[in-house]
């Protein structure tokens, strides 16, 4: 019997993006909390139509989803599959809750925990993999709490307001996972 709950959790929902999310997503690329936490690179606005060709992006390879709250439908944040390797089964995994005030809430559990089941249910995949910033702490907690295991540092990866930081490997595979 097939669940019909593959993108859909108590809260919240993984769908698709549209025209109005964009003005959204640019507030979001102008927060340097958030950006530090997504990005290696230097923060930095983006224009409307690096967005949108972002938004556009069509491969094979990737499945970029809005996350919105199911009971108002605001955008709070996305979610992707990219980079996968059909034939070894594996993929990159990344959240993002962008709206500042929906963090601590179990949201961004709960769209992680939609991802890895459409992963894994739908696209058959075998193992899926992250970055994180050792200075993401909350990131941390949330991936170990679901199962991934940290599998190696790029020690002293990069550098902000004057300290080096880590980035860390995590790895999840289906065995591994609990439904």
């Amino acid at each position: 019997m097939l669940s019909g709950k593959i993108l859909s959790g108590k809260d919240i929902a993984l769908g698709a993006f549209n025209g109005e999310d964009i003005k959204k997503i640019i507030q979001w690329y102008t927060d340097e909390k958030i950006m530090r936490n997504l990005d290696a690179l230097p923060v930095k606005p983006k224009q409307e139509t690096e967005i949108k060709k972002w938004l556009d992006e069509s491969s094979q390879d990737t499945f970029r989803f809005a996350i919105r709250l199911k009971d108002t439908n605001e955008l709070i944040g996305y979610a992707e599959i990219n980079g996968i390797l059909w034939p070894h089964r594996t993929g990159w995994i990344t959240i993002a809750i962008a709206d500042e005030s929906k963090w601590g809430k179990g949201y961004g559990k709960e769209a992680m925990q939609c991802l890895i089941r459409y992963a894994f249910m739908e696209l058959n995949l075998h193992r899926l993999q992250l970055t994180v910033f050792s200075y993401n702490s909350r990131a941390v907690s949330l991936y170990e709490s679901l199962g991934f295991q940290r599998e190696g540092s790029f020690r002293d990866f990069l550098e902000r307001d004057g300290s080096r930081h880590d980035m860390y490997l995590y790895g999840l595979l289906r065995p591994e996972w609990n439904k």
